[in-house]
């Protein structure tokens, strides 16, 4: 078991992008970037032994700031915050007072504005070989930064198991109250040959999934997935029976005790062998097809479509810092953020 820093001699705002590798006994690696928190390779050994990596990226760092995936910006393998998905209009109010956040999608605010913790550099503040390779970045989050209340620290620690876990240790306080929503977004993919993920078979353990208006933004009415195509609770393959033209941009309510560790979701393809498990303490999965994914130049020199990759994106109810009946997203100063996912890779 390793973990290693590698400076990749790459600035942003005067602040060096480092590299950190992770890596197990059993073959598996993962390399992360302290810029975003990235996930760049997530790789680990398929059912026939080969390495084979499940994680859309870039092969060097300069793919995730150039101008083409900039132009097309799809968020690949990083964290989202301070707020993820979407919040209606950008607004929101806090003890009384009215917040206006960057309308950054179409009215609407995404992913925590126009510069969100996706595209700051983090502090490393540790890393660790024992008992299991680790690391831990720390980002500070100013009051007024993108409309937010409120000085933020953030700290998000990734650690790699024997077992093939990637675990997601999220941590948060601040000196005023105001909303924090976080996630990460990685692509997934599991095949080792197809450049889509139609064939894949998706398990979820919800019984309801969210209401969305026409720019996606939740409503707070919880629709029955019985009985339609967003039923995933005994598994099916990802395509069978969905919309062809969107695939999935939905949220899903969990079935769960609230803040318990429990399985999200379970995505496996037949030829890899290969088997994705998602636990998180987090009340929601956002599942997402990749519809609007059109990036260039990707690892190997490999074009990105629609659906070429699925997330999973663990959180709390998007916009429900304006739908009170939600479980509440609102950080308290006397209060400590806490959540956990982890992605678990099984191989048949």
């Amino acid at each position: 078991m390793k973990a290693n820093q590698i400076p990749t001699g790459i600035f942003v705002d005067e602040k060096e992008v480092i590299a950190v590798e992770l890596s197990n006994s059993k073959g598996t690696y993962v390399k992360l970037f302290n810029y975003g928190t990235i996930i760049n390779k997530f790789i680990v050994k398929n059912a026939k032994g080969e390495a084979q990596d499940i994680v859309l990226g870039f092969d060097d760092f300069e793919g995730y700031i150039s101008e083409d995936y900039l132009a097309s910006y799809a968020y690949f393998g990083s964290i989202v915050g301070r707020y993820a998905n979407r919040i209606k209009n950008g607004e929101f109010e806090v003890d009384g007072i009215s917040y206006q956040l960057p309308q950054n999608n179409g009215n609407d605010c995404l992913h925590g504005g126009k510069e969100g913790f996706d595209k700051k550099v983090w502090d490393i503040i540790e890393v660790t070989q024992e008992p299991n390779p680790s690391v831990t970045f720390h980002y500070y989050s100013e009051d007024g930064e993108e409309g937010f209340p409120g000085d933020l620290a953030v700290q998000l620690r990734f650690t790699l198991t024997e077992n093939n876990e990637l675990i997601l240790t999220y941590q948060a306080d601040t000196d005023e109250a105001t909303p924090i929503n976080l996630t990460h977004h990685s692509y997934f993919n599991l095949s080792a040959n197809e450049d889509n993920v139609k064939s894949h078979h998706h398990q979820m353990n919800a019984s309801n999934w969210l209401e969305q208006d026409d720019n996606f933004v939740v409503t707070g009415k919880l629709i029955p997935v019985e009985g339609s195509h967003h039923d995933f609770r005994k598994g099916k393959i990802i395509s069978e029976g969905w919309d062809e033209v969107n695939g999935y941009d939905q949220t899903y309510a969990l079935d769960k005790n609230y803040g318990d560790l429990t399985l999200a979701s379970k995505t496996s393809d037949e030829e890899s062998g290969l088997t994705l498990s998602v636990y998180t303490t987090e009340p929601v999965a956002h599942l997402y097809t990749a519809k609007y994914t059109n990036v260039k130049n990707g690892k190997g020199g490999k074009s990105y479509g629609e659906f070429s990759a699925f997330c999973v994106e663990t959180q709390h109810a998007p916009n429900s810092i304006n739908i009170p009946e939600f479980p509440t997203t609102v950080l308290q100063p006397e209060e400590i953020y806490h959540q956990t996912t982890i992605y678990k890779v099984d191989v048949r």
